[in-house]
């Protein structure tokens, strides 16, 4: 499956309605965005069933602002609407194959469960 190209506009009903969604924040003047580039598309092919988003952040610079990018490459995932990873740096291959992994393994009930807790914590803290 190929990449989806983001926008401010199609961002946030990709992430509500995707699944399972990760978005490599980019620019085209960017030596390690253009290196990891093959990377992420081939594990796009290799994972139809997932989204494999791109945010271009020099056509998309609110949006790379409201995600607070500071540096690029920089790689997030979601799964049922939620961030479950985010980070700086190009990933090889094999690291990227392991995220999805992870990612495709986790337990979105007890994710929902240690957010609630973590909100119930901070309400109790002030």
């Amino acid at each position: 499956m190929p990449t989806v190209d983001l926008t401010l506009e199609t961002f946030e009903q990709t992430i509500l309605e995707g699944g399972t969604v990760f978005v490599d924040f980019w620019a085209g003047w960017c030596g390690p965005c253009l290196a990891f580039a093959p990377h992420y598309q081939a594990a796009a092919e290799d994972n139809p069933d997932l989204v494999f988003a791109k945010v271009d952040t020099e056509a998309q610079q609110q949006l790379a602002a409201a995600m607070n990018i500071t540096s690029i490459p920089t790689i997030m995932a979601f799964k049922d609407g939620i961030g479950v990873f985010a980070q700086a740096g190009a990933l090889p291959r094999p690291v990227l194959d392991d995220l999805v992994s992870q990612v495709r393994a986790l337990d979105m009930d007890q994710v929902r469960a240690q957010l609630a807790a973590a909100d119930s914590d901070e309400l109790a803290e002030a």
